[in-house]
């Protein structure tokens, strides 16, 4: 019977991980599509925050409230939340919708899912966490894909794949300071109360940005709502709860594992959708990237 439980608790743990990872992964097939009708970044991050916040605030109240037994949150904690949710959610999402400007949706997906190596960093670098041996030779693994698939590209100065590149790559570093407190508070405050105090105080945030700019969130086309509203629920909201439960259930190390299909679900739908795909240089370092991530995930297991 023990037995049982245990295989039914990891197949739930796989298929909510697996089905987050690809549902995370159409989220930037989808903001190319949307960008075809003329919206800027910040408005689409804007609709897409408004559609999700409502979810969020009822998923709070009804699952991550106070509890029997429940810790109350510090003042520290709160200010930490907050914190997390300005830089590791709402900038970094920012920067991602930009970057999507200049990048293709499958290279976009890769460039994000070296964030596991900037976990490791910082927390060496912050709260001196040792790395074992493996886990430098994983990172060395994905950086020497950073250098093929970028081989294979327009590097000019000014081009638009740097610029695209670099727009990524700050999203996955304030990705990475997102993921590195939740795996210090959520234990102690319940994964569902942070995810949704952190992901309320990103769409605050976004909310507030898009309204102190000049960009319009009334008259855009109607594919642009449509567009934002499928986005927020199907590539936010569902996907939060299901990585945030799937984690629960397997540990961080199976969940990176596992979410290695995230990049590849990306490529495949920018083919079937966008009719858009890498060069060969592009897709031998993204092997590189995943295998990469796939070894440190597997270091933590």
């Amino acid at each position: 019977m023990a037995e049982r439980r245990v295989y039914g608790t990891r197949t739930i743990g796989i298929a909510c991980l697996l089905l987050g990872a690809v549902l995370f992964s159409s989220k930037g097939v989808i903001i190319k599509l949307a960008y075809r009708y003329e919206v800027s970044s910040i408005s689409l991050l804007g609709l897409r925050m408004i559609f999700s916040l409502p979810l969020f605030l009822l998923v709070g109240y009804v699952r991550g409230g106070k509890k029997p037994g429940r810790a109350a949150m510090t003042r520290t904690e709160v200010l930490t939340i907050i914190a997390l949710g300005i830089m590791g959610y709402y900038l970094a999402s920012y920067t991602d919708f930009l970057g999507l400007r200049y990048l293709s949706a499958g290279m976009e997906r890769v460039i994000l899912f070296t964030y596991p190596t900037m976990v490791l960093l910082i927390q060496r670098l912050v709260f001196a966490t040792p790395i074992r041996p493996v886990q430098w030779v994983a990172t060395a693994i994905c950086y020497l894909g950073i250098v093929i698939a970028f081989s294979g590209s327009d590097l000019r100065p000014g081009g638009d794949f740097l610029r695209g590149a670099a727009l990524i790559f700050a999203s996955a570093l304030l990705y990475s300071t997102y993921i590195i407190g939740s795996g210090r508070l959520a234990p102690r405050l319940g994964n569902v109360r942070f995810t949704s105090l952190a992901l309320i105080t990103a769409s605050v945030s976004v909310i507030l940005h898009v309204s102190v700019s000049s960009e319009p969130l009334l008259g855009l086309s109607p594919m642009v709502y449509v567009y934002a509203g499928v986005m927020a629920v199907f590539c936010t909201v569902i996907p939060s709860y299901l990585v945030t439960e799937g984690v629960r259930r397997l540990g961080a190390g199976d969940a990176a594992i596992i979410g290695a299909v995230g990049p590849v679900a990306t490529i495949v739908l920018e083919y079937v959708v966008l009719h858009e795909h890498m060069n060969v240089l592009q897709g031998i370092g993204a092997g590189f990237i995943i295998a990469g991530v796939v070894i440190i995930g597997r270091s933590k297991g």
